[in-house]
């Protein structure tokens, strides 16, 4: 399984289309956002991720969401959050996960996102000073 996609969202909905098919309106992709008051603050932005199993995979997995203050493995973990799912091989499916997120200071964290023991795909996200 693979990681199509991962991003920090305000909205996020599934609605049928014709075929049948699967529409995904996302709304608010962002990768900052003004703090709502002076740190510390804690935060929970929600971060949507759209998986893909390949046809003949089983569709057992497990997402992975580690929220990290830098790109490397050693840097300082802040959240993790870890979820098994089941999906039809050959579609795809989403997660959504909701860190809360304790910031003592201005700056950018990673979400290192990845299915399995599969590559890591990382999403940065800046708090930025109120405006």
């Amino acid at each position: 399984m693979q990681i199509v996609s991962a991003l920090f969202v305000e909205n996020f909905e599934l609605r049928q289309a014709p075929g049948p098919s699967t529409r995904i309106d996302i709304t608010g992709a962002m990768f900052s956002m003004a703090a709502p008051s002076p740190v510390p603050v804690t935060i929970a932005p929600h971060l949507v991720a759209l998986i893909f199993c390949p046809p003949g995979e089983s569709g057992s997995g497990v997402f992975e969401v580690v929220f990290r203050k830098g790109i490397g493995d050693d840097d300082e973990q802040l959240a993790r959050n870890v979820s098994p799912f089941t999906v039809e091989p050959g579609k795809f499916t989403y997660r959504l996960v909701k860190g809360d997120l304790e910031f003592a200071e201005y700056g950018q964290i990673i979400a290192h996102c990845r299915v399995g023991h599969g590559p890591w795909h990382l999403v940065p996200f800046t708090l930025l000073p109120p405006v």
